[in-house]
């Protein structure tokens, strides 16, 4: 009679879910009960798969030998459907009890729970919860036993599958001298054996090799993969599990607390649970639950007490703008004459020709002027250098005024006989030139204005031959200035305003949860929503030094203090800002609900 009980009583239990009994309910956790933090990544509660299956989260009566969960919680009656979740560096925590009730479980079952979370129009599955009967883990063990017992009946590779009794037999009846050679330990090639039995030795081995038990174990070997799938029908898995606990226990409920961890979004503002049950026995589906209803997150965020304000910098406007450019020109020594195959003319002519387009087509500016400024290398007498910068200015001017849109502006050639001052500046930078050198290197150049009487001091230096050939030629350069004017512009300067881009974006990467960005763009103004992104970013002691700095007098940012004051565990300063706060700004009491560091506060406030 027990079994034709049992079943019965397991058709009733599938009947009811499959006309819509719920397997399990969804439900929020009690603000009375004491939740233990779990790490901030979700683990998989599991064992590492040994030769045996293992058994998750399951642990044997001392009394009567069951294996039961120890994950069971005490129930919480809670009503709401919904909550608030703080979002906080850019992560929400998630807890929900999966509630299942005694009447619906059964040994032989094995209950199959899959959270799903909706937001922003996606869906992401969590990791199941399974709830397993007591017969439907004794199969499973059942079916890893009968597959274990399968592999155990296939004989290893080097298995010897000749009849070797029969083989001696043969030999000893027929041939007794060659069966004598059995305690011979002489060696006897193919050849050698094929003259003493008139067959080789491969041969008369394959006559008494056991050809179908060699075929037959090949066959199992082959098909151990279809075998597993034979004997195990529901394979005990951990990958994507969140919990597996063995019930054998029907009374009472059985209540698991779930903690999941999400990366918020920009413009995250709720999150619905679904739950999706399942009947199994073994590997077969025999119900698909009820859904149950469903659990709705409303999602707060520091970002949402961002002030969209607009801040302005102030500039000074020039009608003239100035912008300039250095070109390598190489000359022959002593030479005014533009060479085009010396050194890397061409390309740097080239590149100032590209230089006066660019500037002549600026819609922003008017052109206005080019001032190029030769200047030669020390050798020769200063006198003689005037005359010959003066012609290598000229000469560039020669070959500009053949380039494009160069009638736009006006060509002012200018000359420097020597260029002692990137003398200096190249000098002091060599890697090759010693500290000592250097040295006396300035010092004769600042000792005299006689610039020939210099130049022939450091001709009798020991480093003279290396700046001849290696910093010298470099002196033997054209500076190009371009100078030009806004368009429609007539006063000299303008004062005016503009809007502050770096702030504006700062303001956008707060709402956006971008926090880091946030910092670094919004920490130089010292202002609430620099204050704000630092809190937001977890920097509490910076964020508590900008608001002082402050002396906040607005609801929000005595608010920001009081949250940040909070966190530092300043509690009884907390709730002075806070009152503060609520005195200015009444509606700020119900933000509180809304952060955990405030909800506590709120006990100690009479509207």
């Amino acid at each position: 009679m027990l079994p034709f009980i049992a079943g019965c009583s397991q058709t009733r239990k599938l009947s009811s879910i499959r006309q819509g009994e719920q397997v399990a309910a969804l439900s929020l956790p009690g603000d009375d009960e004491e939740v233990v933090e779990l790490p901030s990544e979700s683990q998989v509660d599991t064992i590492p798969f040994s030769s045996d299956p293992q058994i998750m989260r399951a642990i044997k009566d001392d009394q009567s030998g069951e294996m039961v969960a120890t994950d069971v919680i005490r129930a919480s009656k809670v009503t709401a459907r919904f909550r608030h979740v703080a979002e906080r560096l850019g992560k929400l925590r998630l807890e929900f009890d999966i509630t299942v009730p005694a009447g619906v479980r059964d040994p032989r079952w094995q209950l199959r729970f899959t959270p799903s979370l909706r937001m922003m129009g996606d869906t992401v599955q969590l990791e199941r919860v399974l709830v397993t009967g007591g017969r439907y883990r004794k199969a499973q063990l059942k079916g890893y036993q009968r597959y274990k017992a399968f592999l155990a009946s296939i004989l290893p590779d080097s298995t010897d599958y000749v009849r070797i009794g029969q083989f001696e037999q043969f030999l000893s009846r027929h041939y007794p001298q060659i069966y004598a050679l059995k305690t011979d330990s002489t060696y006897v090639s193919d050849p050698g054996a094929e003259n003493l039995f008139g067959v080789t030795c491969a041969q008369a081995v394959d006559h008494y090799t056991n050809h179908f038990r060699q075929m037959a174990n090949l066959r199992r070997k082959n098909n151990s993969g279809k075998m597993y799938g034979k004997y195990v029908k529901s394979p005990i898995v951990s990958d994507g599990i969140r919990l597996d606990t063995v019930l054998l226990d029907e009374n009472g409920d059985f209540v698991y607390r779930y903690i999941q961890d999400v990366s918020s979004r920009k413009g995250l503002r709720k999150i619905e649970l679904s739950l999706n049950a399942q009947v199994y026995e073994q590997d077969k589906l025999l119900a698909q639950g009820k859904p149950a209803e469903d659990l709705v997150f409303y999602v707060s965020s520091l970002s949402s007490l961002v002030e969209k304000v607009d801040r302005y910098k102030f500039m000074i406007i020039k009608r003239m703008v100035y912008d300039k450019t250095m070109a390598i020109i190489d000359f022959a020594l002593g030479k005014d004459a533009i060479d085009t195959t010396l050194g890397s003319n061409a390309s740097e002519l080239r590149r100032i020709a590209q230089c006066v387009r660019d500037m002549s087509v600026d819609e922003a500016f008017e052109p206005d002027s080019i001032v190029l400024t030769a200047s030669c290398s020390p050798e020769g007498s200063y006198r003689y250098n005037e005359k010959l910068s003066s012609r290598r200015s000229r000469s560039l001017v020669a070959v500009l005024e053949d380039m494009d849109d160069l009638h736009l502006w006006k060509i002012k050639p200018r000359s420097v006989a020597e260029n002692w001052e990137m003398f200096e500046t190249l000098a002091v930078g060599d890697s090759i030139v010693s500290e000592r050198e250097k040295e006396e290197l300035l010092s004769l150049v600042r000792s005299s204005a006689d610039r020939d009487a210099v130049e022939g001091r450091i001709a009798r230096l020991g480093c003279y031959k290396y700046l001849r050939e290696h910093v010298y030629p470099r002196l033997r350069t054209v500076q190009i200035e371009f100078y030009l004017h806004r368009r429609g512009m007539v006063q000299d300067t303008i004062h005016t305003t503009e809007l502050d881009t770096v702030y504006a974006s700062g303001l956008r990467a707060l709402s956006e949860l971008d926090y880091k960005s946030a910092v670094e763009k919004l920490r130089p103004y010292g202002d609430y929503n620099s204050a704000l992104a630092l809190a937001a970013a977890g920097y509490n002691y910076t964020a508590l030094d900008v608001l002082e700095h402050m002396n906040c007098s607005s609801s929000r940012e005595l608010y920001l203090k009081a949250l940040v004051l909070s966190r530092l565990d300043r509690h009884s300063q907390a709730l002075a800002s806070f009152r503060e706060c609520v005195a200015l700004d009444p509606s700020m009491f119900h933000r509180a609900n809304l952060d955990p560091e405030m909800s506590y506060l709120l006990k100690f406030i009479n509207l």
